[in-house]
């Protein structure tokens, strides 16, 4: 195995593992507690079920982690091709980093909103509930920020995958539209009213998903070697 390919399963490795932490922190957990239209639903499911939403938190620590890793370790895979675009590339990641574990902060402020005892003595259970949706929401708001940074990591990202010669253009391609499809998605409903229900809502995410699931799929099956239809790179 060359150092390349070495490198380059590596990088296929945090990236799995950042689909799969990313999948649960985003999409799968937070379905088990929240309730948006009833705070009470929700704020007895985070009681009956604490341990969950503790490892909630921790699986979205490493997510993040896995990202910051992902990023370092591409940064060696890539810098060879240029290392701008490859500084740019970790720079957006790094960027989003702080925001997404400060963001972590309003989960564990609900965390001791329903855990401490002189809280919930001194409250009543409506002001709980209304504190914890606030934070939820708030949480929701900074995903919904750092989704700025995600897309803008996708750009140099794509760009160098498309320039590199030992993956494939396509993928580059894929990955760098996503980065539009990201900013579309954050700029969508922060501007347009009606773009949840648009079909543009429901064609934003798809460069980003198949393009980051493809190469995540190609470093950790085929690492750093390309593939050739009718003699050409694709």
């Amino acid at each position: 195995m060359t150092e390349n390919n070495r490198k380059a399963r590596l990088a296929g490795f945090l990236y799995l593992l950042l689909v799969v932490t990313g999948i649960l922190n985003l999409i799968y957990l937070p379905s088990q507690f929240i309730v948006w239209d009833d705070a009470a639903q929700t704020v007895e499911k985070i009681r009956n079920s604490e341990s969950l939403f503790r490892w909630a938190i921790a699986i979205g620590i490493v997510s993040y982690l896995a990202f910051l890793f992902l990023a370092l370790a591409l940064y060696r895979l890539l810098s060879q091709v240029n290392k701008t675009y490859a500084w740019l590339m970790v720079l957006f990641v790094l960027v989003s980093i702080p925001v997404s574990f400060m963001n972590m902060l309003h989960k564990i402020d609900v965390l001791t909103l329903i855990g401490n005892a002189d809280l919930v003595s001194a409250l009543d259970p409506a002001e709980i509930q209304f504190q914890v949706m606030y934070h939820l929401r708030a949480h929701n708001n900074g995903i919904q920020l750092s989704q700025i940074f995600w897309g803008l990591w996708l750009l140099p990202f794509g760009y160098l995958v498309y320039k590199s010669g030992f993956l494939p253009r396509i993928l580059g391609i894929l990955l760098m539209a996503g980065c539009a499809g990201y900013l579309i998605q954050f700029f969508g409903p922060f501007l347009w009213a009606g773009y949840r229900g648009s079909l543009l809502h429901t064609l934003a995410g798809i460069p980003a998903s198949i393009g980051e699931l493809g190469i995540c799929l190609w470093l950790l099956i085929a690492g750093a070697r390309t593939i050739r239809l009718g003699g050409k790179r694709i």
